[in-house]
């Protein structure tokens, strides 16, 4: 889930209203939809995926990290373009890159060229997000701005079910004989839309001064994220040689040097992609903390349980949408209310919701644990549970961060803070993956029956959520330091 600080409309810019405000409005959340979509779609797909281009574990994680890493190592960089150059030139520039990279997906060959295309996509969706902000902010009149970030809200309630439901009803469908491939072609005739009316109907705006980009901040970042997670990864699949360990070793090196750099570059004056000045706020480093453990927990979550579901217990991937179903109405149901009482008990509300999720994370384990194939009321209460948490603590994380921060620093730490939770989901896939499909290996043995293979997946399962747990509770933990209310940003 992509969010930003949503400040008062640029004094810059001409507004617009009306029609044109509303198809203007219209294209960007077509956008925004494709976007979080394509964050869960697969998840739900990736059993399929893995069956038709005889993907490895390894591969499956990365087809669901790539996307993510990108996307985040896109955001910062992609508003500063937008800011520069056009946010309208930068937004459709950009949908036609996500969409050449949908169609490509839906094309792909090998695993390895899906990952490599998903990296694209994602890298596109990052420049193309931080666009939709600006956009609103610099050109919408304040009625319409408010319209707009209700609907943006909206959208992303929508997004998170029709992800598992859509991802489910396309693969089991199996439309032209494409199956999981028409998750992706699905994106080409709502992103053809959007290109006609944008370059019709959105305004152009830019920033009033032009900020330097940071170039080499951006690719050193993402660079030692990379190397991080390569090992952690593709460790099992190497055999754990000692090299792959030298290799996590130069990517947090290159993780100091980039902190190093960044210092250098505000140092002179520039505009780095993370500010070291916000490094010193307490409660900003305790948002980074939380916000990785958090949404890291997330994303992974998704992953290896849809293939528990489908390769363990034998669900079709709509049942397994149907199973993810309720999480996305608990979150729904919750949402609202944590985002109208954010002002007045932000903190208690975050920590509560990854309360709730760690509590939901030990129901599931005592299910998988005393029943490998459990029935579908019981995984649902599981997951309704963790509905209600999620929608406790995501929509609201990062503005109870950002009361914490000066307001000179808030719009730089917006961006950090957006770009974290997508490293963090990218993270945790790549480490909660790895401890799934490591368990898996040993426990699946010479298996070849129904109940074998459930046993096996449920295993795998149930070591996963012990560390599930942990994540929640240490993100409680580090939101203790963070503010006892949230700002009044919108998200």
């Amino acid at each position: 889930m992509s969010t930003e600080t949503a400040p008062q409309a640029l004094p810059d810019q001409s507004s617009i209203a009306g029609r044109r405000a509303s198809l203007a409005l219209l294209v960007i959340l077509f956008a925004s939809f494709m976007d979080l979509l394509d964050v869960t779609i697969v998840t739900v797909a990736a059993p399929d995926i893995a069956r038709d281009l005889d993907a490895g574990e390894a591969q499956l994680q990365w087809m669901v990290a790539a996307y993510t890493l990108a996307l985040g190592s896109g955001l910062i960089t992609g508003g500063r373009l937008g800011d520069a150059y056009g946010r309208r030139r930068v937004f459709l520039a950009s949908l036609v890159c996500f969409t050449v990279a949908s169609a490509a997906c839906a094309l792909a060959p090998t695993a390895g060229v899906l990952i490599a295309v998903r990296a694209a996509q994602g890298l596109a969706g990052g420049f193309m997000v931080p666009q939709v902000f600006g956009i609103v902010r610099s050109s919408f009149t304040p009625a319409a701005m408010a319209k707009a970030f209700g609907a943006f809200g909206a959208v992303q309630g929508l997004a998170s079910v029709a992800g598992p439901l859509l991802g489910g009803a396309l693969v089991d469908a199996d439309l032209w004989g494409l199956g999981w491939r028409t998750i992706f072609w699905i994106n080409i005739p709502v992103a053809v839309v959007a290109i006609v009316l944008g370059v019709r109907v959105l305004p152009e705006s830019t920033a009033p001064v032009r900020a330097r980009l940071d170039v080499a901040g951006a690719v050193l970042s993402a660079a030692g994220v990379v190397l991080v997670l390569l090992p952690l990864v593709q460790g099992r699949d190497w055999g754990w040689p000692w090299w792959g360990w030298a290799v996590l070793v130069v990517g947090v090196l290159l993780l100091a040097g980039f902190v190093a750099y960044e210092r250098s570059v505000a140092g002179r004056g520039g505009q780095p992609v993370l500010d070291p000045a916000l490094l010193a706020i307490r409660p900003f480093t305790a948002g980074l903390a939380a916000s990785v453990l958090f949404f890291g927990a997330l994303a992974s979550f998704f992953l290896v349980l849809s293939i528990y579901l489908q390769a363990g217990t034998g669900r079709s991937a709509w049942d397994t949408g149907l199973v993810i179903l309720p999480y996305a109405i608990g979150s729904i149901l919750t949402s609202g209310a944590g985002v109208a009482l954010a002002t007045k008990a932000g903190r208690a509300l975050i920590v509560t919701g990854s309360l709730t999720l760690a509590a939901s994370q030990a129901l599931l384990w005592l299910l998988v644990r005393d029943d490998a194939s459990p029935g579908y009321w019981p995984l649902a209460a599981a997951m309704f549970l963790g509905g209600l948490g999620l929608g406790l603590g995501a929509p609201i994380l990062i503005n109870v961060v950002l009361t914490g921060v000066p307001g000179r620093h808030a719009g730089a730490a917006g961006g950090v803070l957006s770009t974290v939770n997508q490293v963090g989901g990218a993270i945790g896939v790549a480490a909660l993956g790895t401890v799934f499909f490591n368990a898996l290996v040993p426990a699946a043995g010479p298996a070849t029956g129904a109940g074998d293979t459930a046993a096996a997946y449920g295993h795998a399962l149930v070591q996963v959520m012990p560390w599930q747990v942990g994540a929640y509770l240490l993100a409680a933990i580090a939101m203790l330091a963070l503010p006892r209310t949230a700002a009044t940003h919108q998200p």
